[in-house]
């Protein structure tokens, strides 16, 4: 997920832009150095093709799609984002859901968190170190 940073008005587009709104002759201005703009606050954000999932990823987000059932209760509760790896938001905006890893007798360190955002699906497969934005065109 890529957040455009903000455009910023340089040099003669500003000042005609003062002169329009105070009335007073345009004058020529050096070029104004580009506001900066923090980066997001996302750590280890990465994008995965839907392909290069693992087989039981597929299977989770097509739990998820149906509504469950879900194999494990905790699967569908609120993601905390306490890492803060993932980009900042209310709470509840986040929920986790268990990714099978094959011959485990826990859950895994594999798990998929979907944001409220249409088909904003992430996934782990290092239990929340990092994260790949799931891109389901390819």
């Amino acid at each position: 997920m890529r957040i455009p940073p903000r455009l910023a008005l340089a040099g003669g587009a500003a000042a005609l832009l003062s002169a329009l709104l105070t009335g007073a002759p345009a004058t020529a201005a050096a070029p104004a150095a580009p506001t900066p703009v923090s980066a997001p606050a996302v750590a280890s954000v990465g994008d995965i093709c839907y392909s290069a999932l693992p087989s039981q990823a597929h299977d989770t987000l097509r739990l998820i799609d149906r509504g469950g059932p879900f194999p494990y209760d905790q699967d569908g509760v609120v993601f905390q984002n306490r890492e803060g790896v993932l980009p900042q938001r209310t709470s509840g905006y986040y929920h986790e859901y268990t990714v099978v890893t094959p011959g485990s007798p826990t859950r895994g360190a594999r798990r998929i968190v979907t944001g409220d955002g249409t088909a904003e699906d992430y996934y782990t497969a290092d239990h929340y170190a990092t994260f790949d934005l799931v891109d389901h065109g390819c």
